[in-house]
């Protein structure tokens, strides 16, 4: 019993020492209200406006053409695509629990695992299993103390801080997030004044490649819209934008992986434009919107962009529902991409979801639900994610990873609440 009194007072006394923290912000430090897991867009200040409307665009019709010479993989589970809240459900979970049961063998903080704790978080808030979930968020924080990675400007090394704000959100155990607000106060120090052009030191200091901005960007979001203090929304702001003038190509409505790619091209001789890198940006786009205070000023232009890629994004999808690795010659690659193919049915189906999509990205959305379980294996393992990389690669119907796996989930999160919104 002392030793349960004792515990009390301590997490007793961490929280108070945050809230003294956050009541002492510096003075310039821009204030908001802490907000909520979701905003819903009910109360956001923009107008349901369907991007075909705004646009005059057509997305029927717009597909690229399915390789022939690659079938579509047949289900190999009993699992249903039907989108109703139980059947999704139920395909979360038999991947959640598969995963649980398969350790990736990456270390607890590194990026590759970042998606899969997100998602199982959003897994948690709909399962009868919520503890059950919860719990395996916890360990797995608990394990490494809840630190990000080491490297202190390194957007990889933030990306497993989404979870631990998500969780304090629940729980508010201070110690989930002291860490993370202590490595985001060291960037708010930093000059991040070099050029993007790519190397691999120069990924330690600044946001050089797409994939970042999934990584760092929502966790600092995250730290804006839990603590209230705007400071670290504002730097998330300024090296979004940063990158974004940098690697996107205004005419394709795409970016660039890093700036290796800009003058290489396909076999078609179309520019190279990676199916999971395009992924990372537009999920982390919708993360962004999810987590920034709903009164803050920057927001319409990522909501710009926001449509701007959902738009191009939709209109590059296969008839059987996968986005090939390579955006713009699926023909080199025509074998099935999952973890590209998760995250953008994640976004498109979260834009629905928040009014910024109309209802005519359904059946993209859809679409891309039915491959995901088409190509999830018996037993739970989701198949056909490409491994770790930089561009387009191959894959197979037995190839995994985490962080596909948190994708899949992410997806089927908003699947979840888009089967409570749409005719089935």
């Amino acid at each position: 019993m002392r030793l349960k009194l004792a515990g009390a007072l301590r997490r007793a006394l961490r929280r108070r020492t945050l809230a003294r923290q956050l009541r002492h912000l510096p003075h310039h430090a821009p204030r908001y209200r802490p907000i909520g897991r979701r905003v819903s867009n009910s109360r956001m200040r923009f107008a349901r406006l369907s991007v075909a409307a705004a646009t005059g665009f057509v997305l029927a019709g717009c597909s690229t053409s399915l390789p022939l010479q690659v079938q579509a993989p047949a289900p190999t589970t009993a699992l249903s695509d039907a989108v109703e809240p139980q059947v999704v459900l139920r395909a979360m979970t038999i991947v959640a629990d598969w995963q649980l049961a398969n350790p990736s063998g990456h270390k607890p903080y590194e990026w590759q695992e970042a998606p899969f704790w997100a998602g199982l978080y959003e897994l948690a808030l709909q399962s009868s299993s919520r503890q059950k979930y919860l719990d395996a968020i916890r360990r797995n924080g608990e394990s490494i103390q809840w630190q990000p990675g080491p490297g202190p400007f390194l957007a990889d090394d933030h990306a497993i801080t989404q979870s631990y704000f998500l969780l304090y959100r629940l729980e508010h155990d201070a110690r989930m997030i002291e860490p993370a607000l202590a490595r985001f106060g060291q960037m708010l120090q930093a000059p991040f004044a070099e050029s993007l052009e790519f190397s691999d030191d120069k990924t330690m200091r600044e946001w050089v490649w797409c994939d970042a901005l999934f990584m760092s960007p929502p966790a600092l979001a995250l730290a804006t819209s839990t603590t209230g203090d705007g400071r670290y929304a504002e730097l998330m702001d300024r090296l979004w934008w940063k990158t974004t003038d940098y690697l996107y190509d205004k005419d394709e409505r795409l970016f660039y992986r890093d700036s290796r790619f800009f003058d290489q091209h396909e076999r078609n001789g179309k520019k190279v434009f990676w199916s999971r890198g395009n992924g990372w940006v537009l999920a982390g786009l919708a993360r962004v919107l999810e987590y920034l205070p709903p009164e803050y000023a920057g927001r319409p232009r990522f909501v710009a962009l926001f449509q701007k890629m959902a738009e191009r994004i939709a209109g590059l999808q296969g008839p059987d529902g996968y986005w090939r690795a390579s955006l713009l010659d699926p023909d080199s690659r025509p074998i099935p991409e999952t973890s590209g193919t998760a995250f953008f049915t994640y976004a498109l189906a979260w834009g629905m979801n928040e009014g910024l999509l109309g209802r005519e990205y359904e059946p993209m959305v859809r679409r891309g639900w039915s491959a995901l379980v088409r190509a999830v294996r018996p037993g739970g393992k989701l198949g056909y994610v490409q491994r770790v990389g930089d561009q387009p690669g191959e894959t197979g119907p037995e190839q995994t990873e985490v962080y596909g796996t948190g994708a899949f989930l992410l997806a089927g999160s908003e699947l979840f609440r888009l089967a409570g919104r749409v005719g089935r």
